[in-house]
């Protein structure tokens, strides 16, 4: 399955080490475009400094780590539709230029249903599509929450709650399904 990614997911670190753990692990495929990374570079100044120069290290890192999830800007594909965001049309552009069968999105305004259906793609919240993961691939998603619950510890220096993360991220019904 290939998915693309709203810049929206991709800025919660929590939120996005776990998609591309998932990822990792062969769960499924993930889609993105340049501009949908330099979206998530550009509203990481407000984090601080430091998170600028991790930010462009992570992109590099999923480049690299990812390289046929890059698709090529398409414009003529964005010049074709209309959403109510206008400033959306490069994400839809993407899913259909990749194939992808879904865009990940907290934002299910701007992705209407009717739109996306007449491409092939659904919209996907990303709490329901990793707790669908979650529950055909337990283990796996297991380890990938396992291993970013361990990091945020270490990041935070002390003790954290899994459900408190989980749901920190809006991941409510994943963290109920896991007993977090």
């Amino acid at each position: 399955m290939r998915v693309t990614l709203d810049a929206c997911v991709i800025f919660p670190s929590v939120l996005r080490a776990i998609l591309l753990r998932a990822a990792r692990a062969g769960l499924y495929e993930p889609v993105w475009s340049d501009r949908i990374l330099e979206e998530w570079q550009r509203a990481i100044p407000r984090l601080g400094p430091q998170a600028v120069s991790e930010a462009a290290l992570d992109a590099a890192r999923v480049r690299e780590v990812f390289p046929r999830a890059l698709t090529p800007a398409r414009p003529e594909i964005e010049a074709r539709h209309i959403l109510p965001d206008p400033n959306d049309l490069h994400v839809l552009a993407t899913a259909i230029a990749s194939g992808s069968d879904a865009i990940l999105t907290f934002n299910a305004a701007d992705f209407p249903g009717h739109v996306l259906a007449a491409e092939g793609i659904a919209r996907r919240d990303p709490d329901g599509f990793l707790w669908e993961l979650w529950s055909h691939h337990p283990q796996a998603m297991d380890a990938a929450l396992a291993a970013t619950h361990a990091e945020a510890e270490a990041m935070a220096g002390a003790p954290l709650s899994l459900k408190a993360l989980l749901k920190r991220n809006r991941l409510n019904r994943l963290a109920k399904a896991v007993g977090a």
